[in-house]
């Protein structure tokens, strides 16, 4: 599950206050699995907020390497400012995938499917939405919001679960990898 691209989150052109060699890092996360990351830019390299840099195989033209995966917890202010808006947009742009997710959804236990899982998703919700990808699949957010009946926003409840899943503090994973459970990397020298 490696990412091709990123959004960048923020940037620190004269890195981490707190380091001894301070070095350009940027702050992204990924475009496909939402993985959030810390970059090393090529020298003379400026990353902006919101710009979109390649990280995948081969010549990357603005990032010389990945630092490595980071938890929520060590972004910055202003990347986690950043982040709902990110991933809203990066939702919005990959909608076949997570509508997708609406007509293909299953079970996670005996007692609970994945829509469950969604914020503001119901007992309710839930048959409804079953009740309708049965009659036909869903092609569009606008059309599970008309169709489910009281069904909140279907971009925000999903931007709302991937946040859930993103800060770590989930059971279950259903749009990010299980953030690894190490010690902060501002910690390590």
């Amino acid at each position: 599950m490696k990412e091709e691209n990123c959004i960048i989150l923020d940037f620190l052109p004269t890195g981490y206050p707190d380091r001894r060699h301070p070095e350009p890092i940027a702050q992204a996360i990924g475009t496909s699995f939402f993985s959030l990351l810390e970059l090393v830019p090529r020298e003379g390299i400026a990353l902006m907020p919101e710009e979109e840099a390649y990280i995948g195989e081969g010549k990357r033209d603005k990032i010389r390497f990945i630092r490595g995966q980071l938890n929520f917890r060590d972004l910055t202010n202003h990347a986690k400012t950043m982040l709902p808006e990110v991933a809203e947009m990066l939702v919005k742009r990959n909608e076949a995938k997570f509508v997708e997710f609406f007509n293909k959804g299953g079970i996670v236990t005996p007692r609970m499917h994945q829509f469950q899982l969604l914020p503001g998703v119901g007992k309710k919700h839930l048959q409804n939405m079953l009740d309708e990808r049965k009659k036909k699949p869903f092609e569009t957010f606008e059309e599970i919001h008309e169709r489910v009946k009281l069904f909140p926003d279907p971009v925000k409840s999903l931007v709302r679960r991937i946040l859930l899943e993103l800060e770590g503090d989930e059971k279950y994973f259903l749009f990010t990898q299980k953030p690894k459970t190490m010690e902060s990397h501002f910690l390590r020298a």
